[in-house]
């Protein structure tokens, strides 16, 4: 069977298996069922992974799920038919209600052990998106990996193109209520971003900033100790 062959075959699979298996409630039959099935049309399916009813997933075969994640009702993973794409959720992870997550063109997005994804968060490419490890990210928070153009008064800007320079959130960070993420921003291991605050610029590993846009203001740990872990 030739690649393109396949491909038709893994959409017909995943088509059928998702809306048929989709909308079953409770944990006993219905996520049971899905983990079961799912096992053949997702890239990794982790062990005692729990997947509420009303999720809706797009390109299967490009998204891997750890070890114990539970995504709840209503989240939306869309990795969008590009075999280039990968959503990659670790071990343990929440994600909670309405969650949005989507991989748009040559995009790969992960999410480390352990972290929260609260309510209605969006994640979205087409720049790569790295989260860490232990991350608390609030209700209604937004990474917005891309940028649009608009250099040219007299063009659409929807024409003019996008720059996608990528997020990275390091390990144990937490984000606020209704944080916003910009294209190009590197937020260190360890900051806290006050709720509302929208993240234009690097943040330093270990500091807490607030704002719009975000400014640091305090350090979590003195200049010592900031030298003792980061060498």
């Amino acid at each position: 069977m030739n690649n393109r062959k396949l491909s038709k075959w893994k959409r017909l699979q995943e088509t059928f298996l998702t809306v048929l298996l989709t909308n079953i409630p409770t944990k006993v039959i219905g996520s049971n069922l899905r983990t079961f099935f799912y096992r053949s049309i997702f890239a990794r399916l982790g062990k005692e992974v729990y997947l509420q009813d009303s999720i809706e997933f797009i390109n299967t075969y490009c998204i891997e799920i750890g070890n114990g994640t539970q995504i709840l009702r209503g989240a939306n993973i869309n990795a969008i038919g590009n075999p280039n794409n990968k959503i990659s959720i670790g071990d343990g992870v929440q994600i909670q209600h309405g969650v949005d997550i989507r991989a748009l063109k040559d995009t790969q997005i992960k999410i480390g052990d352990e972290t929260f994804i609260g309510p209605y968060v969006c994640i979205a490419g087409p720049g790569n998106v790295k989260i860490g490890k232990s991350c608390l990210i609030a209700a209604h928070s937004g990474l917005f990996a891309n940028n649009h153009n608009f250099a040219d008064p007299f063009e659409y800007i929807a024409k003019q193109g996008i720059t996608r320079k990528g997020i990275v959130i390091g390990d144990d960070c937490w984000l606020g209520h209704g944080v916003t993420v910009t294209d190009g921003v590197t937020i260190g291991k360890g900051c806290v971003i006050g709720a509302g605050s929208v993240v234009t610029k690097d943040i330093p590993a270990y500091s807490v900033a607030v704002g719009t846009p975000a400014k640091v203001v305090r350090s979590r740990i003195s200049n010592k100790e900031l030298t003792e872990v980061t060498t």
